[in-house]
């Protein structure tokens, strides 16, 4: 399987435009709010796209198991045994999607032997597609254009670029975590679509100590470290996938360091 990954990346690129087109028919109308068990919201949106995306997955590839935030909260998860299986959260940035502030993407990843191998991020409202399947194939697309080649930079004489989340709390702790390194700019941005900017060199360092899960992550990661970034926990160590519960640690990503 490992070397068709990128035979893959076509197909999930489709599949996430799909499901972004779906919820983007949600995002245009007067839609309505629900809480899950652990007070996060949702909405038919994430529901709408979640069931486009392992519908086509279960085409794609019948034989990898899908681990889907929804069904995740639903406590339907699949065993994994095997050595691959999708990570996919439908609207990763939910809070953005309900502030309407565009910045919310759609999350598939794949992942092999505990490392992520693929990786799409799709912003439907900002209308950007971030993709790769291995190291070097990392791309870009912006609305109906073709996909151009993207690659992290080494960090700037100025000062880096900060990518922060604009809904999450802890902001005391970011900041004792970015205190050391040259600051020129903190740029707030929601849901994953931030590991896309540090991929395309537009952003160089992103830390997290908040709670995420693996569907969270996966899918930037693996567009990160094809770019020639990277992204490991908070102590330097690496960054791996299939985790009790799906559940992270804090994490930073870096471009090229």
């Amino acid at each position: 399987m490992a070397g068709s990954f990128a035979d893959l990346l076509p197909a999930v690129m489709d599949i996430a435009e799909r499901a972004g087109q779906a919820a983007l028919a949600i995002y245009r109308t007067d839609f309505t709010t629900a809480k899950k068990a652990d007070g996060t919201l949702v909405t038919q949106a994430d529901r709408d796209a979640e069931t486009i995306i392992l519908t086509a997955l279960a085409e794609l590839t019948p034989d990898i198991p899908v681990i889907s935030e929804e069904c995740a909260a639903a406590g339907k998860l699949p065993e994994i045994a095997g050595d691959s299986f999708w990570l996919v959260d439908p609207i990763d940035g939910t809070r953005e999607f309900v502030n309407r502030n565009d910045e919310f993407s759609i999350n598939i990843g794949l992942v092999s032997n505990t490392a992520p191998v693929l990786g799409v991020l799709h912003g439907p409202a900002l209308r950007v597609t971030y993709a790769a399947a291995g190291p070097g194939s990392a791309v870009r697309r912006r609305g109906c254009g073709s996909a151009q080649a993207i690659t992290a930079r080494a960090t700037p004489a100025e000062g880096l670029v900060a990518m922060v989340s604009r809904s999450h709390r802890r902001r005391s702790r970011v900041e004792d975590f970015l205190a050391p390194f040259t600051i020129a700019e903190r740029r707030p941005m929601g849901s994953a679509l931030k590991l896309g900017l540090i991929a395309a060199g537009e952003a160089d360092i992103y830390p997290r100590v908040g709670p995420t899960s693996e569907w969270d992550t996966a899918a930037g990661h693996a567009i990160l470290d094809a770019a020639g970034g990277c992204l490991v926990t908070l102590d330097g160590e690496p960054f791996t996938y299939g985790k009790p519960d799906f559940l992270n640690p804090g994490f930073v990503a870096y471009g090229r360091r």
